[in-house]
């Protein structure tokens, strides 16, 4: 990892978990695998913090171990996976949009546990669903799990590795590490939801006593029973998060070059291959035009002729998002993922010289992606600008490296009176350097939202005390006159100065999500670019 998303990760460990797990994660990812000791040793870490720093990493898949050679076991921090935590509120409000606040709590309960089991999520999922509600409807524990079971359907959430009984002789070491067993096939088995039930009468049927179970649990130990689907853990599915960014990415770019029915009938064919199709596969699965009719939504009122000329004009256009395969069935169709998500790194490259340089500059530049190779003179006539004017452009363009200059020599010398010079654009260059450029802007919001908490640390300790005052007082049914005068204690400053910092604050979210858009963007791409250069395609 380069230096820049080091700093991000120990931020976000730091933020999210603490200085202790911060060190210890900031360490791995410099330094790589390391065995306990080491680990303890370096940091200045007493070994039983240590410990359990590890066990937060490797609990919400930050971490992972290994077992050497040599018989001890390593620790190795996961970078990319510490990254993910700036999408953690993409992926909530994703599953609130797909399904409802009980979705946006079942996946908000994942995030911040790493694994859970299902029983204990949807009973958490409950109890807050029943905190929040303020009329007589209420979510049921199955109605949740159906819920569960649909994001599970859909491969939002899957099975954790499970742990083999250890078959091991009498007498006999364990293996310094257990080995997880992942089945694909059974990753995406649908939970029975009659354990809940199960577990439900379980704790109605415990202890004789009718007192509510939160008062029996002060003045009574309760006994420790574990949950009824014990061993079976569930996570999030971060790859299918991102492979519907990706598909919302794409069905936005159609409908803003094309029209809205052209971008539904992407998203229907999107939605048909969602699960079937690897998020690293070049493209979807073939789908035939009377299969795309049959699966298109209804309220379009969409006549079978019309979709074929639809389909005709998407896999006619110069995007070349859809293809045609073959003429069976009507016509066999497909998304070609990896020349969609190098449309959209072009065109957010485009952006970002546009805004970076001025309209004109941008034109060079798209003429540069357009031509390939192009000399001096060419680009001066092409572009219709000026000399004086498109060689200050050029010269800016190309020291900050968003395109580069290639010699092509006439004679072994490479003498400059004998040497074509011609001008081009390597697109993945310059989506690595942006890359970097947005990491660095994440950086800089994190330490700017930093500064504004710590400059305003007493006021925002002032407001917290208030609040809590004030929510004790109106649970013991206080007057209004003594909670106008709590309230009276914020003066107009403090309270202009703390609506000042809220608006700061929410901008610089908003501004962090905004780049996190662009930064899901370039890495798509760039991962693409990698799997076609390790899986060369067959011709």
């Amino acid at each position: 990892m380069t230096h820049l998303e080091s700093e991000i990760c120990s931020r976000l460990l730091l933020a999210h978990y603490g200085q202790i797990v911060s060190t210890v994660g900031s360490h791995l990812i410099r330094t790589g695998a390391q065995p306990l000791r080491l680990i303890a040793t370096d940091t200045g870490t007493p070994i039983d913090q240590v410990k359990k720093a590890l066990c937060v990493l490797i609990h919400h898949n930050f971490g992972a171990y290994r077992l050497h050679k040599r018989g001890h076991v390593e620790y190795e921090a996961q970078g990319p996976q510490v990254l993910r935590l700036l999408r953690f509120p993409r992926y909530i409000y994703c599953a609130k949009t797909l399904y409802g606040d009980t979705g946006e709590l079942i996946v908000e309960e994942l995030l911040q546990n790493g694994k859970m089991h299902m029983s204990s999520a949807l009973r958490r999922v409950t109890e807050r669903l029943h905190e929040a509600s303020t009329d007589s409807e209420s979510v049921e524990l199955g109605e949740a799990g159906e819920t569960f079971v649909r994001l599970v359907e859909t491969h939002f959430l899957h099975k954790c590795g499970l742990v083999p009984e250890p078959a091991v002789a009498p007498g006999a070491r364990p293996p310094p590490a257990p080995t997880l067993l992942t089945d694909e096939k059974d990753m995406y088995t649908l939970p029975d939801l009659s354990i809940l039930a199960q577990g439900k009468r379980r704790r109605r049927g415990s202890g004789d006593s009718e007192q509510p179970q939160a008062k029996r649990s002060r003045h009574q130990p309760a006994e420790h029973e574990p949950p009824p689907d014990d061993g079976v853990y569930w996570q999030v599915n971060f790859e299918r998060f991102h492979q519907h960014f990706r598909d919302q990415a794409i069905v936005a770019a159609v409908g803003s070059k094309l029209d809205q029915t052209s971008s539904e009938i992407v998203r229907t064919m999107l939605r048909m291959s969602e699960v079937t199709t690897s998020s690293s596969c070049s493209h979807t699965q073939p789908l035939s035009s009377n299969e795309i009719f049959r699966a298109f939504p209804a309220g379009y009122n969409l006549s079978k002729q019309v979709l074929d000329q639809y389909l005709t004009l998407l896999s006619d256009d110069p995007m070349e998002f859809v293809g045609k395969t073959g003429d069976s069935g009507g016509g066999m169709f497909v998304i070609n993922l990896h020349r969609a998500l190098a449309a959209l790194a072009c065109a957010t490259v485009e952006s970002v010289v546009q805004e970076r340089f001025g309209s004109r500059s941008a034109r060079i530049f798209r003429l540069l992606l357009r031509k390939r190779h192009l000399a001096q003179k060419q680009v001066e006539d092409f572009a219709m600008i000026p000399a004086k004017e498109a060689k200050e452009m050029m010269y800016r363009m190309l020291s900050e490296n968003f395109i580069s200059l290639q010699e092509i020599p006439k004679t072994p010398d490479h003498a400059p009176s004998r040497t074509f010079y011609l001008y081009t654009v390597n697109l993945q260059a310059a989506a690595r350097m942006i890359l970097q450029r947005c990491y660095k802007t994440v950086v800089n919001l994190i330490e700017r939202r930093e500064h504004e908490t710590r400059e305003n640390k007493r006021l925002l300790e002032k407001s917290q005390r208030i609040e809590a005052i004030m929510a004790s007082m109106q649970a013991t049914g206080a007057e209004e006159l003594q909670l106008q005068e709590i309230e009276e204690m914020i003066t107009a400053p403090e309270q202009q100065q703390l609506e000042s910092l809220k608006h700061n604050v929410n901008m610089l979210d908003s501004s962090e999500n905004q780049v996190d858009e662009t930064i899901f963007i370039l890495e798509s791409y760039i991962a693409t670019t990698r799997i076609e250069k390790e899986q060369p395609q067959k011709r």
